[in-house]
């Protein structure tokens, strides 16, 4: 499937990557070979020993020594101060070629010069917030319904989570119904109801510590590309009070790391019909980093309600807002309108100038550059580079991509189910997890930041230079993987 304007130029074949992911988890681990790993965590002893002392100190102020869950990396996290285009570098002056990207929302590359002129002339007039109205919330509200063909109205919010959050009270107030079905294994934030069936399906609330059984009552999961199951679940509710919402992401979970076909997303449309469900698109990795018009306009497939984040603010903080069909967003008025039924949301920090003049000047940046096509070009460069090393040395790894999002398995951890035996399920996750982990180590030695060594993200900066480079620091680092 070809559509031009858009990062993925020919959608993958999802029931060959599973093939192949089922090939790779049948064997056993294929590691990097203890000389090499060893090798590469002295690496980080003799050239990263300023991230080394500040990450000790943060231990005693942080619980763990960073803030964020992506700068957990092994075998200690590094500390950055520099971010250009397609390059980071940490306070040892170590370079590298960035894949995280900030997890995915500097399309255009980090600290892009035009957007950071106007955030500049943004702090000098009038400050980051102000608590009331500025013109760039209505600026970036009027692109993301313009450009977004399920959206006619947008509410900015703090973070994807919140966007998730918001979504969910929307549609049990639209709907009077409570039950909420998600595809497990995806990720919607870390609210109470939503911590549920994450990064492996069927596993429920397994990571739900601290949260009480009865905040994901109404909560529940299907498989990814499971119809059947899905129609099974609407069924069973329909005989009960009925279904509020389901809620995916379009490319499948954890951003496509779990992929689906390309017709899943109609016929999970077609079945809200059926049982009169609202269909929530989580769209805060696809909206503006997939196309400008986001997954709903790759796959035309139009969403009740779209969660939107990262990309929505470019890179600067309070990244998350919410949009969709007008009778809908409503009920998220602002203001006192005495008993009309409402979806209470709020925060303080809600589209602050900031944050909504970096969002509003990064997506006319990424409409003019064509910055989405550009960034899925690199994607695919890289992972076709990708998939030859694999080929080369007689390698299990699986290499697919969506266009600028690329997942490299070389473990399989993100792709395991749970087995009848769950202790041995287990211990294997265990064991898978930590190959990833030593992935990844390598691969920053090598200088190559990835997101957890497993899924990279391509900006318009990566040109075929930059992914020419990091291709032969790719190799020297699986070449050294065997037995």
């Amino acid at each position: 499937m070809t559509k031009a304007g858009f990062a993925i130029t020919n959608y993958h074949d999802t029931k060959d990557i599973y093939r192949k992911v089922d090939i790779l988890l049948s064997q056993p681990i294929l590691p990097l070979k203890k000389a090499a790993l060893d090798k590469y965590l002295r690496w980080f002893d003799e050239n990263c020993s300023k991230s080394k002392a500040m990450i000790t100190k943060a231990k005693d102020v942080i619980p763990g020594g960073v803030q964020h869950n992506l700068a957990f990396n092994y075998p200690f996290p590094l500390a950055f101060n520099k971010a250009e285009g397609a390059y980071l570098w940490d306070v040892d002056g170590n370079r590298y070629i960035d894949f995280l990207q900030s997890g995915g929302p500097t399309v255009l590359g980090s600290n892009y010069p035009s957007v950071k002129e106007k955030v500049l002339e943004l702090l000098n007039s009038c400050g980051p917030s102000t608590g009331l109205f500025h013109e760039y919330e209505y600026k970036l509200a009027e692109f993301i319904c313009s450009h977004l063909p399920a959206v006619d109205m947008y509410r900015a919010l703090g973070s994807g989570t919140e966007a998730a959050m918001a979504a969910v009270r929307v549609a049990r107030v639209a709907t009077s119904r409570k039950k909420i079905i998600k595809i497990g294994g995806a990720y919607h934030g870390w609210s109470d109801q939503l911590n549920y069936a994450l990064n492996i399906p069927r596993t429920g609330r397994f990571q739900s510590h601290g949260i009480p059984r009865g905040t994901t009552t109404h909560t529940q999961e299907v498989p990814p590309n499971n119809l059947n199951a899905l129609e099974r679940k609407l069924r069973f509710n329909r005989l009960r009070g009925g279904t509020a919402a389901v809620i995916l992401e379009p490319l499948g979970p954890e951003s496509g790391t779990r992929p689906v076909a390309f017709d899943f997303n109609k016929n999970v449309r077609d079945l809200c019909n059926k049982y009169g469900a609202l269909l929530i698109f989580d769209e805060v990795v696809t909206a503006f980093r997939l196309g400008i018009s986001g997954a709903q306009g790759y796959f035309n497939v139009l969403p009740d309600l779209s969660v939107f984040g990262k990309v929505v603010s470019g890179g600067y903080p309070a990244a998350g807002g919410l949009g969709g069909r007008r009778d809908l967003m409503l009920y998220l008025a602002a203001g006192v309108e005495g008993t009309k039924k409402r979806a209470k949301i709020g925060g303080t920090l809600s589209a602050n100038p900031l944050s909504c003049a970096a969002g509003y000047y990064t997506l006319l940046e990424i409409e003019k550059t064509d910055a989405c096509a550009k960034a899925g070009a690199a994607g695919d460069r890289l992972t076709a580079g990708l998939q030859k090393i694999i080929t080369k040395y007689d390698l299990p790894y699986v290499a697919y991509n969506q266009g600028s999002i690329c997942h490299l398995e070389t473990s399989g951890v993100m792709l395991m189910n749970l087995g009848l035996n769950i202790l041995k399920s287990l211990k294997e996750i265990k064991a898978r997890k930590k190959m990833m982990e030593e992935m990844g180590a390598a691969y920053m030695a090598e200088g190559l930041v990835t997101l957890a060594g497993s899924r990279m993200y391509t900006s318009m900066a990566d040109t075929n230079e930059v992914i020419d480079n990091a291709l032969q620091r790719f190799e020297k680092v699986l070449a050294q993987a065997g037995k």
